[in-house]
């Protein structure tokens, strides 16, 4: 066998090199190597390639001073392919490596549901700037829980002038929150990370026990954490209760932000709790009593107050006296004269005076006059037949004799008709005796002219009859 020259073992290691199988690099692939040596000018890597990678100074600025001393021979380290195929071998980072790398690990958090730890880094107008994993994510303002809605306010309470992205949330940045992470795409270098994804979990432990704990009827503390058109959100401690707009005052509330601020420690009443839906009913209005139930406290029938013209029906107004108490005026009860049409005694808004007929108090009920309080007996639009003060009533019978009513019989006679409540029925009823009474009034009358000219006749007789005598005497 012939001797083994140094070309032919040249020659060998060339074809031992080829038929070996090394690791195809491509650029922006993300390599695990061990570390071959360290100085001044770099890192030199095995990656499992033909030849060894280099890391350069300025790709490796994620490593402290610290950690850099502690590399050594052997060492693990991730290293991100910028150039596979270059003149001094493949040219590596470990800074885009390790961005690369958090991408990895967010994915791998995104795809098991796991909760992961951020530091704030930053604040904007829509909300939360979060790194994860040397990944750089959003966290949006709907998406935070332990962060108030204040700190995005455009309005400094100082200045007028809007305020700058760099100032919102400066004492906050390099504080810690725990997120989920709702979306990943690495080609668009877009991360989006909820916080009250990832406490809904907890807190849905912590609303299993406290709703077995909680009863109907019970009063509880709580923080308001949310207000929406429809109500405000309060922390119980653990499990978020509902207090709907309708629950919030006895009284006619327009938005849940007149009565409540987010962050606003309060009493709340239990009203219902759904155990198969974990769902928590609260009220503030059930923490004073119903305005119904303490109105014989305020108001008492015959009283006469003052009362707001709310709505106008066809059968009368009703009629406010305060925020949760209402009455009816009946048409009968708008005026003494005949109307049809409530609109002709009063309108939507006005302000008017009453008087209190009758209430019903489980019913929630009021019977409310307008014609018997003292100040709207002559309405606008309604000429009153009463007598002017100072004027007599004179009625004329058959022996010509006057009869005089005065003013204190007429007082007499209204104050009477005031005393007594009238109802429908019985309105109707007088309306019919006026109207008889008018008829009967008119037949006297006609009957009196009648009389008068008879006796004008019977005067210019006796003048007629003197003629002749007259003439006999001549």
């Amino acid at each position: 066998m012939p001797p083994e020259t140094q070309d032919n073992s040249q020659l060998d290691m060339q074809q031992l090199l080829e038929e070996m199988d090394f690791k195809v690099l491509r650029r922006g692939e993300v390599v695990e190597g061990s570390i071959m040596r360290v100085d001044s000018d770099g890192i030199f890597l095995d990656i499992g390639h033909k030849e060894e990678g280099f890391v350069p100074m300025g790709e490796m600025k994620t490593i402290d001073r610290g950690e850099l001393a502690k590399l050594a021979e052997g060492d693990s380290l991730i290293a991100f392919v910028m150039r596979p195929d270059s003149q001094d071998g493949p040219i590596l980072s470990v800074d885009r490596a390790r961005g690369e790398e958090g991408w990895r690990e967010i994915q791998k958090f995104m795809e098991q549901d796991e909760a992961v730890e951020g530091v704030i880094a930053g604040f904007n107008r829509g909300g939360c700037i979060l790194e994860v994993a040397n990944v750089q994510g959003f966290v949006p303002m709907s998406q935070l829980i332990t962060i108030s809605r204040d700190v995005f306010k455009q309005d400094s309470s100082e200045s007028s002038e809007p305020r700058s992205d760099d100032s919102i949330g400066k004492d906050l940045i390099g504080n810690t929150l725990t997120v989920k992470v709702l979306e990943v795409n690495r080609s668009r270098n877009r991360a989006i990370f909820s916080e009250r994804s990832a406490l809904q979990e907890q807190r849905d432990e912590q609303k299993a026990v406290l709703i077995q704990k909680l009863e109907e009827g019970e009063i509880r503390k709580g923080v308001v954490t949310g207000i929406s058109n429809f109500g405000a959100f309060v922390d119980l401690g653990g499990a978020d209760g509902l207090i709907h707009i309708s629950e919030m005052s006895w009284s006619m509330v327009e938005s849940p932000e007149d009565l409540v601020k987010v962050g606003e420690e309060l009493d709340v009443y239990v009203l219902r709790i759904d155990r198969e839906t974990m769902k928590i009913a609260l009220s503030l209005r059930r923490l004073q009593p119903e305005p119904w139930e303490t109105i014989f406290e305020r108001y008492q029938v015959g009283d006469v107050v003052d009362a707001t013209v709310t709505k106008i029906a066809n059968f009368g107004a009703f009629a406010r006296l305060e925020d949760s108490i209402e009455g009816l005026i009946h048409i009968t009860e708008l005026s003494d004269a005949v109307i049809t049409n409530p609109n002709e005694v009063v309108s939507e808004g006005q302000e008017i005076k009453v008087k209190i007929l009758k209430i019903e108090m489980d019913r929630k009920r009021l019977g409310l006059s307008l014609k018997q309080t003292i100040e709207n007996l002559d309405p606008a639009g309604y000429v009153s037949e009463a007598p002017l003060e100072g004027e007599s009533v004179t009625v004329d019978t058959e022996d010509e004799n006057e009869e005089v009513v005065d003013d204190s019989t007429i007082a007499s006679a209204a104050s009477v008709e005031e005393d007594e409540p009238v109802n429908q029925d019985e309105a109707e009823t007088d309306s019919a005796a006026v109207i008889e009474t008018e008829v009967d009034a008119n037949d006297v009358t006609e009957t009196e002219t009648e009389a008068e000219t008879e006796t004008d006749a019977t005067d210019e007789g006796p003048d007629e009859s003197e003629d002749p005598s007259l003439e006999k005497e001549e």
